[in-house]
């Protein structure tokens, strides 16, 4: 599903973003991927799956 329209920014890349480099908020995020840079709607869908996808991350304890 599309998160954000304007830059065609899907809920898998937004997972994948968070999962790999694990931002601790929605500018890191946006730092990593283009979602609200442009009309905003997606913002809150985005800090939702980001939110959600940190939660179920595991520590970097457990990885290593």
């Amino acid at each position: 599903m599309y998160v954000c329209l304007c830059n065609a920014v899907s809920d898998k890349a937004l997972r994948e973003a968070v999962r790999r480099y694990q931002p601790k908020s929605i500018q890191q995020l946006r730092q990593l991927v283009p979602v609200g840079k442009q009309c905003g709607k997606c913002i809150r869908v985005a800090r939702e799956i980001m939110e959600d996808e940190l939660q179920h991350a595991p520590l970097y304890k457990e990885i290593a």
